[in-house]
């Protein structure tokens, strides 16, 4: 009886920690927003270089083998050329496009009465 009541105590504590688990997270900080956004577009752009890479081997493979099969080879089908993707370039993020846009409301702020007094 004491190992069934065991049992039972150790099943509910495991029960009660693992609800907890269910809290809600925070909302992600804009910095945290903006790593998120640049990483999918980084792994997009990695996507295209992938499948730029992937069509230039198989574009690769098909001209071997028509050129080994030489006037047995059956015609080619028409395909698209592939498209490269280019050199990744970073979308510039919007805090850095507001301080490159006011340089002088920068140096304001740090220049205030209220920031030198924290200085102190």
């Amino acid at each position: 009886m004491k190992k069934i009541i065991l049992f039972v105590g150790f099943c509910i504590a495991s029960l009660g920690l693992a609800t907890s688990s269910f809290a809600k997270l925070a909302a992600p900080s804009e910095e945290a927003k903006l790593k998120a956004a640049e990483t999918k577009a980084k792994t997009a752009w990695s996507d295209k270089v992938s499948a730029y890479q992937l069509c230039k081997a198989q574009d690769k493979v098909a001209a071997g083998y028509l050129k080994a099969k030489g006037s047995a080879a059956p015609t080619p089908l028409a395909m698209p050329a592939c498209a490269d993707p280019g050199p990744y370039v970073a979308a510039p993020t919007v805090p850095a496009l507001v301080a490159a846009a006011t340089p002088a409301s920068a140096a304001m702020v740090t220049a205030s009465p209220a920031a030198n007094s924290l200085k102190k």
